[in-house]
């Protein structure tokens, strides 16, 4: 594969045409940056999807909305007809490939807002940076610069990287393809020599659809606890270099965001973070107690929403957090749930059953620590 350019075109050949003009003489040295994605090109016809964002920052925080992304949420006839034919053509063309089917998902419509997350402040100010690609190209150019091929977001394992993703969809106004990479790598090694056919495919769809958020999940494949202990009998350089592939493909489509995570940052390989790639590392690594307590009452109030009555008393959650600080956000959303489920069980039993409150909460920890020494707990990585 020869050395590209930002958007696909060999490196001293820029693209062309309406919506690629010419861009201006690169400076020389080795540390600036390629120019991805049309630098000071007219604004893209579909940016109007989502809400403008002239201003990015200030006007998210201006808007009152908790965090800072301030999201709006669409609802245009029109919307929903783009949703039906990005799930129609997703449909069509990844039947032709099971492997793409096994190992890829699209959310047409993702809707994961910022009142969603708990914390993680810095990580959702990159995605909203990011999200201006799609909303508002022209802002970059007005400051002097372009935005960045990709991000590539690390952090440990159920610490929050898919959801920011989600989010960035949701905020640029587009479909959400979830690639999951440790399962793409084994339909990789079963597909055998057809892997030239799966990038044509691959190629074809992305340029039928509508805008998308193309997220690369676990691009450390070799050591992702999917696979259980790292796999010796993978072709892992092949696999990679197929993988390096893909991702290129999708970074050079005009109409795609790219992102990436991986909770294994040591061992990635250079390539994926170089110029051109996922050059731009966001690191996801929630504030403990605080960020952990703002998931859990986000999770708290979702599910009393979702019974239509109050479920909780009024938890010490900073008290319950603070029992088991090796827990990620995901455990801990699991483990209240636990809570949850047990008094279910009560209720189906005819047992008396009252709230859940800080002791219910106290015995599930109890119980989540003493199960888990008897697991193997998977490695995150250095974060720095």
């Amino acid at each position: 594969m020869g050395t590209r350019g930002p958007r696909g075109a060999a490196r001293g050949q820029p693209r062309r045409s309406a919506h690629h003009p010419s861009p201006a003489p690169r400076p020389q040295g080795d540390a600036e940056p390629r120019a991805p994605r049309g630098f000071a090109r007219a604004r893209r016809p579909w940016a109007g999807r989502a809400a403008p964002l002239r201003r990015c920052r200030r006007s998210a925080r201006a808007s009152g909305a908790p965090g800072p992304l301030a999201y709006h949420r669409p609802v245009a006839d029109g919307r929903r007809i783009e949703v039906e034919r990005a799930q129609n053509l997703w449909e069509r063309n990844a039947g032709k490939m099971p492997a793409l089917q096994r190992a890829v998902a699209l959310n047409a419509a993702p809707a994961v807002y910022s009142d969603q997350i708990g914390g993680l402040e810095q990580a959702q100010d990159e995605v909203l940076t990011y999200a201006c690609a799609m909303t508002a190209p022209e802002v970059y150019a007005h400051w002097g610069t372009y935005p960045p091929s990709g991000l590539l977001l690390i952090g440990p394992p159920g610490c929050g990287k898919k959801l920011l993703a989600e989010a960035l969809a949701t905020r640029a106004g587009t479909g959400f393809l979830q690639v999951r990479v440790p399962r793409l790598a084994i339909e990789v090694v079963h597909f055998g020599g057809k892997v030239g056919e799966l990038l044509e495919v691959w190629s074809g769809t992305l340029s039928e659809m509508p805008p998308l958020t193309v997220f690369f999940e676990e691009l450390e494949f070799s050591q992702a606890a999917e696979l259980g202990a790292p796999r010796a009998d993978l072709p892992v350089g092949p696999i990679m270099d197929f993988l390096q592939e893909l991702v290129d493909r999708a970074i050079h489509a005009d109409h795609c965001l790219a992102v990436a995570s991986t909770a294994h940052p040591a061992t990635l390989r250079p390539a994926f973070v170089a110029p051109g790639r996922f050059e731009r590392v966001v690191e996801v690594n929630p504030s403990f107690p605080a960020d952990v307590v703002k998931a859990l009452e986000i999770h708290a109030a979702a599910a009393e929403k979702r019974a239509q009555r109050r479920l909780f008393e009024a938890v010490d959650w900073e008290h319950v957090v603070r029992q088991h600080r090796e827990a990620s956000i995901g455990d801990w959303i699991r483990l209240m749930h636990g809570a949850l489920r047990r008094k279910a069980r009560c209720e189906a039993a005819a047992e008396p059953v009252g709230l859940v409150a800080t002791p219910d909460l106290l015995a599930e920890v109890d119980r989540f620590k003493r199960a888990s020494v008897r697991l193997p707990r998977p490695a995150g990585g250095i974060y720095v």
